[in-house]
């Protein structure tokens, strides 16, 4: 399985950085932290670029807004010295779900497991 999951990384981009992708962030970055996902932060010596290796998936919206603000130098410094303060209100982030089996659907949707009918619509009919 090892092999496979090598080969995989050497050519695929969807499901993580690829091989030459690894090669020029160990040799041209500073890694400087890892998010609850297990995605890893890097930037370059000066720190003018910054950029994220996803920890599976590359999906944009598994970035939380710590380090969302930290790629896009929202904010110098990093969420592991100076982490942003959250509210007691505020829910936890969960990335973007639209296309998954997870993502939200209202009453009456087909996608849900036993749908409702709705009250509120009624079928025009030619009179």
């Amino acid at each position: 399985m090892g092999i496979l999951n090598s080969l995989l990384k050497a050519v695929t981009w969807w499901n993580g950085a690829t091989l030459n992708t690894l090669i020029w962030s160990s040799r041209h970055g500073q890694r400087v932290g890892e998010d609850e996902q297990g995605n890893t932060f890097y930037q370059n010596k000066d720190g003018s670029r910054r950029w994220v290796i996803y920890n599976g998936e590359i999906e944009a919206s598994r970035v939380n807004a710590d380090w969302h603000g930290w790629l896009h130098h929202t904010y110098d410094d990093l969420p592991t010295d100076k982490p942003l303060a959250h509210k007691s209100w505020e829910k936890p982030h969960i990335e973007n779900l639209t296309g998954t089996a997870l993502a939200y659907a209202p009453r009456g949707s087909i996608r849900q497991p036993k749908p409702m009918p709705r009250s509120d619509y009624e079928a025009w009919s030619p009179e």
